[in-house]
């Protein structure tokens, strides 16, 4: 294929036939040719250097070839642009651009797409200024009045505006104003379009600048909301579902432009919420959670609840075409498919008092208008609280009321609202709390399986409520019959019912913790009995109930005529589960909480434990480097719950494991791990080097000084909020291995300190557990090493005793205020400008428990008492307030 100057560029005719007769190969369905071997030849062809030249010709000029064939070649020449743009020789781009600009009006819809596609991936490579001639031939085809020209130009517009808004709103050397400018007015007047497509393309496009809010859109918003109100009741749904996401999207982004029209806006989205069209419905049923989130005044919503309400129930109802009730017919005996195992996410181990919120993980359910409005109902019911309930109860009850078979959708989403109202409603449900619960119980065993498995959930948004209750006989005999009924349901024959039984479960787990213990053996032959026949997908959630169950019960699951029933289904499971299957996950994390849970109990099965954690993780680091010899894909998650798993043996045996980590290279592969790059594997990794050092540090000794460096550099990364859970781990393991090995973590102290004090003077923007980490390490740090420590105090006194004041009293706590007291011994002047700041940290103690830290802080306070004279120690304690004061009475001050 020779190459000559662009203007004169031909094809050969060998070369278009050879490559059409190729892409008709790929694209057959019948074609009997291997598609690696096509793959390769085109592959091959791909080398030479005007190959894409022949794509963009055969895309734009092969006549009198299929539409999939001239798709087909701009698709690949889409993906060959992405991959080699900078390699291109100019003359070919500037070709491959002449020929894509005249067919932004072809006739055939798929080729106009295809190029509005790849016209967008040469403006994401090489930017407006890089092409002209583009911006003249969009405006010139929507102001053509030629429809194929408009939609052509429009199509590409708003794909630049979807993937690359910003390119829009920026200067253009050479343009007198922002390419927005001149698009935003054109795009108003296609609101007005006689075509629906057109609206749809102009609409949609502008609503992507809802968020970048540029200056253009700015002062035209009277116009743009003007142009939604005009295609509120258009009669394309398309249409009118982009008027309701520009309204969510406007109420959570700049509410103020909405607050003029907010009557209006909210009377729409009452009507749309009962579009006959499910998509439009939805999109405006994000507008009632979006309002509240956005924390606007409630009142201007209040007048509307009597209507809202109503139409969320009914739209709570199941649609005759909701995947669900295909999906419930579903028999237990049925193998799952590998696409009904959703994802799974481990989440690493953390030190220190999580910040986050442990939320339902719906994200892989499809999100529809029941789930949504259910949704709103809950967001409502958290802002208004019981002034719904006298709209919403005559709803549910008349629902609930409802007999006969073909009535059971409306008792389903009446069981359901009841739970989506459990929270926010909770002090107007609680005279009927018992009447309530004694409702949903009978109905876990109703005939309709989504009947079933939605009282299970239901009934857990009630577990608080069931479980404080249990202290009197009738109680007792209702949180009883709630767990007995829930345990039947894990047994159900139905898949969906078994998984919403297995959660809502783990749920009163969670709530009723000890007083599970007399009920511990018949709970436990249910859930082995689940493990026993679940399918996959389920087997998960039974293992995650375990795992709950121990956590709940801790030590009282330790007797042998539980650990009979529990663990030899979990170590056959356990001997059948091959290294490389991911099924392994959720095991893994369910003997991390039942080694825990039995802790020296669990010495008689640690050993293989042990050792396959080890093995885990050495296999995976070779396949990292070399998956042939390893003989598996790296995965790290592998890495991740072993090293989990190992923490939760070390917590669990203590010193116990001592024996297991001297017979093998856990210390250097340890190492290995705090190096990973993958910042979830460090997290994990240092985790366990914290438990490690508090058991056996003398294993970890050969290697300190690369554990501590490593350590260190985690607190001094250059992105730490990315990586904060790290950081947070790291900082706790080496206060760990502080008290442990004394004078042997001087070489680090003040690289350390300095990050630590960093962390403590920026504690405000910073997560709340490394804020307290940072403060006990560094007392730990001064407790070990005063004198390298004191003469830098006046740096970070009152930053420090500001974090201490935080943290509530613990054996942690103590090792701090003993790094204060050092402190203080050793350079007494070092705290003199931060000493109401260090009163009222000591005043922050609840009691402290070991005697002589309590001797030792009324000494450090006698000995300033005494060293300030002239009624500078009054001046002092005048500064406290009164509780702070009475708190320091205790120290006799």
């Amino acid at each position: 294929m020779a190459a000559t100057g662009s203007a004169s560029w031909q094809p050969q005719e060998e070369g278009l036939k050879e490559i059409c007769g190729l892409l008709e190969q790929q694209i057959s369905p019948s074609s009997s040719a291997d598609k690696s071997q096509i793959w390769q030849q085109l592959q091959h062809y791909s080398q030479f250097p005007d190959f894409n030249n022949y794509l963009v010709f055969i895309l734009a000029r092969a006549e009198g070839k299929s539409v999939e064939i001239r798709q087909a070649a701009g698709l690949l020449l889409k993906n060959n642009l992405r991959h080699a743009f900078k390699l291109m020789a100019p003359a070919h781009l500037q070709y491959i651009k002449s020929e894509l600009l005249p067919c932004l009006g072809a006739a055939d819809k798929h080729i106009r797409s295809t190029v509005g596609t790849i016209v967008t991936v040469v403006v994401q490579l090489g930017g407006i200024l890089g092409w002209p001639e583009l911006l003249q031939a969009l405006v010139n085809c929507l102001d053509s009045n030629d429809l194929n020209h408009m939609e052509g130009a429009m199509d590409a517009l708003s794909k630049i505006c979807e993937d690359i808004p910003q390119v829009l709103d920026s200067e253009v050397p050479g343009l007198a104003e922002r390419p927005i400018n001149i698009f935003l007015p054109r795009l108003f007047q296609f609101f007005q379009s006689p075509h629906a497509s057109l609206r749809k393309l102009s609409l949609g496009s502008v609503n992507q600048y809802i968020m970048l809010m540029p200056s253009a859109l700015y002062t035209s918003m009277d116009k743009y909301l003007q142009g939604l109100f005009v295609l509120a009741n258009d009669p394309a749904p398309e249409v009118r579902k982009l008027v309701c996401a520009a309204f969510v999207q406007l109420i959570e982004v700049h509410p103020s432009f909405l607050e003029p029209h907010l009557k209006n806006v909210i009377e729409y989205m009452l009507q749309v919420n009962k579009d006959t069209d499910d998509e439009v419905a939805l999109e405006a049923c994000e507008f009632w959670s979006a309002y509240c989130d956005a924390q606007l005044p409630p009142e201007n919503l209040r007048e509307y609840l009597p209507r809202l309400i109503p139409i969320l129930l009914s739209n709570m109802v199941y649609a005759d075409d909701d995947e669900s009730l295909v999906d419930a017919e579903e028999d237990e005996s049925l193998p799952d498919r590998d696409q009904d195992l959703k994802p799974r996410f481990h989440t690493s181990r953390f030190h220190g008092s999580d910040d986050a919120e442990d939320d339902d993980d719906d994200s892989f359910n499809v999100w529809n208008l029941r789930k949504c409005s259910a949704a709103a109902l809950d967001v409502l019911s958290n802002v208004f609280g019981d002034e719904i309930l006298p709209t919403l109860m005559p709803i549910i009850q008349a629902k609930l009321s409802a007999s006969g078979d073909e009535a059971w959708k409306d008792r389903e989403a009446a069981v359901l609202a009841l739970g989506a109202i459990g929270e926010g409603c909770i002090n107007g449900l609680y005279p009927h709390l018992s009447e309530i619960v004694a409702f949903l119980i009978p109905l876990l065993d109703d005939t309709f399986p989504l009947i079933r498995s939605i009282s299970c959930w239901t009934l857990s948004r009630f577990s608080k409520y069931i479980v404080q209750d249990s202290g009197n006989k009738k109680g007792y005999e209702q949180f009883d019959a709630a767990l007995m009924g829930l345990l039947r349901r894990i047994l159900d024959t139905n898949k969906r019912v078994q998984e919403a039984a297995c959660s809502a479960f783990a749920t009163l787990e969670e709530e009723a913790a000890e007083e599970l213990a007399p009920r511990l053996e018949v709970i436990l032959q249910h859930l082995m009995c689940a493990f026993g026949k679940y399918q996959r997908r389920n087997l998960r959630i039974v293992y995650d109930a375990i795992g709950t169950l121990a956590d709940a019960v801790g030590g009282e699951l330790n007797q042998p005529v539980y650990l009979e029933i529990l663990m030899p289904p979990l170590i056959a499971k356990w001997q059948q589960v091959s290294d490389s299957d991911k099924d392994l996950f959720p095991l893994l994390e369910c003997f991390t909480s039942i080694a825990q849970a039995l802790g020296t109990g669990f010495s008689q099965f640690a050993q293989p434990v042990f050792q396959r954690c080890i093995n885990l993780i050495q296999t995976q680091q070779l396949a990292k480097v070399d998956p042939l010899s390893a003989g598996v894909q790296y995965d790290k998650e592998f890495i991740v719950c072993s090293l989990d798993l190992l923490s939760g043996l070390t917590e669990g045996l203590g010193s116990g494991i001592e024996t297991l980590v001297a017979q093998s290279n856990l210390r250097d592969l340890l190492l290995q791990c705090c190096m990973d790059e993958a910042s979830d594997v460090r997290q994990s990794a240092f985790a366990l080097l914290g438990d490690l050092a508090r058991v056996c540090p003398v294993h970890l000794r050969p290697r300190l000084s690369e554990f501590l460096d490593i350590s260190a550099k985690q607190l001094n990364a250059p992105k730490l909020a990315e990586t904060i859970s790290v950081a947070n781990n790291a900082c706790w393991a080496i206060g760990e291995l502080a008290i442990k090995v004394r004078q042997e973590i001087s070489p680090i102290v003040m690289t350390v300190i300095s990050c630590l004090v960093q962390v403590l003077q920026h504690a405000e923007g910073l997560n709340k557990s490394l804020v307290e980490n940072s403060a006990i390490t560094l007392g730990r740090l001064a407790w070990v090493c005063p004198d390298l420590v004191s003469p830098h105090m006046e740096h970070f006194m009152q930053a420090w005793c500001i974090s201490l004041s935080m943290i509530r009293d613990d054996i942690e706590k103590e090792d701090a205020f003993r790094g204060l007291c050092a402190l203080v011994r050793a350079n007494p002047s070092g705290a003199l400008s931060s000493l109401v700041f260090m009163c009222k940290a000591i005043a922050s103690w609840h009691e402290i428990r070991s005697e002589e830290l309590h001797n030792e802080v009324c000494q450090v306070l006698h000995g300033y008492k005494q060293m300030l004279k002239n009624g500078a120690w009054d001046q002092c304690m005048s500064a406290l307030e009164p509780p702070v004061k009475d708190k320091l009475s205790k120290y006799q001050v």
